[in-house]
């Protein structure tokens, strides 16, 4: 790569993305952890815009106070206006990666004070995000990968290779924070990264990450379609007409009943739970109920079948 044009090169993008989606809304902010793809990002931020950044500190490894610090000094040497350490504490719900990352959002959404928030995912996270949906059979939503911007969060480096922001951070005399959980292969993702990823790349001769990048853009595309066509079908009331939702086709259905069921309470759904739903309608043989996902602590969340609509009913746990 020539190493020269790696700092224009991201800014073009950055460039390029807030002319997209952002106009002229000033200011913005950066999730910086100190890693090359943060750092890199909140360098050509701040040569574009009044930039702040933020930085969570997850308290999940010694000296991580410390990391948060350098962090910190880089953002102002780099001319971010501000920057402000964000110290969390990370539960344990869904796992080590995903309370970390439900920790991280939340600081990040309570500190950014109505900026848009700029994330540092690259070309080759998007590609590691298609493989995780594709390993867990989560339907197309999850394949279609990580959307470019999803307000607040904004990733205008979704095209960018992590390649790119070493060179960058090179570039700019930056020495950036290594992650020790970056080479973790206790980590799904991390296997993914090392093992997997660069094994397909050997195997089908290059280009992996790059066409996986490409068919997230393309699922995407088609899912936002059939949910704008969902939309027209959708309802906001208590129930679901069963034999208006029979004559739709079956993506289009399945995206009705989600937005039915995150409306009445229901979270983090899958694709085999919709489907599960869904089987009350196309293949009704008197069945109970089918539980999904509650976000209410102490309840247990259920659809059922009854008189040709679609109901819910709620029992407690235990």
């Amino acid at each position: 790569m020539d190493r020269s044009g790696a700092v224009a090169q991201l800014r073009s993008a950055v460039a390029t993305f807030a002319g997209r989606y952002l106009g002229d809304v000033r200011p913005w902010a950066v999730a910086l952890s100190g890693g090359a793809d943060s750092l890199a990002l909140a360098a050509v931020a701040a040569m574009l815009r009044p930039t702040t950044a933020l930085i969570v500190d997850h308290g999940l490894q010694d000296g991580s106070d410390r990391v948060a610090a350098t962090a910190r000094d880089h953002a102002m040497q780099l001319g971010c206006v501000d920057a402000q350490v964000l110290r969390v504490e990370v539960g344990a719900t869904g796992g080590p990666e995903a309370a970390a990352r439900t920790a991280r959002y939340r600081a990040l959404g309570g500190g950014r004070d109505g900026m848009p928030v700029l994330l540092g995912h690259t070309l080759d996270d998007q590609a590691e995000t298609v493989l995780l949906g594709l390993g867990r059979g989560s339907g197309a939503r999850s394949i279609a990968g990580m959307r470019p911007f999803d307000d607040p969060w904004c990733r205008p480096l979704l095209g960018q290779r992590r390649a790119t922001t070493m060179a960058a951070c090179a570039e700019l005399g930056l020495t950036p924070w290594h992650d020790p959980h970056n080479t973790d292969p206790r980590f799904t993702r991390v296997r993914l990264r090392t093992e997997v990823l660069p094994l397909l790349e050997e195997v089908l001769g290059g280009g992996v990450a790059a066409a996986l990048a490409r068919t997230a853009t393309a699922l995407r595309e088609d899912s936002e379609a059939l949910d704008a066509l969902a939309d027209t079908h959708a309802t906001d009331g208590d129930a679901l007409d069963v034999s208006a939702l029979a004559v739709l086709p079956s993506a289009v259905r399945r995206r009705v009943i989600r937005r039915w069921l995150l409306g009445s309470g229901a979270c983090d759904l899958n694709d085999g739970q919709l489907r599960g739903v869904e089987a009350l309608i196309t293949d009704w043989r008197g069945q109970g109920g089918v539980a999904v996902p509650n976000g209410v602590p102490g309840e247990r969340l259920f659809v059922a079948r009854r008189g040709g609509l679609l109901t819910l009913y709620r029992e407690p746990v235990g």
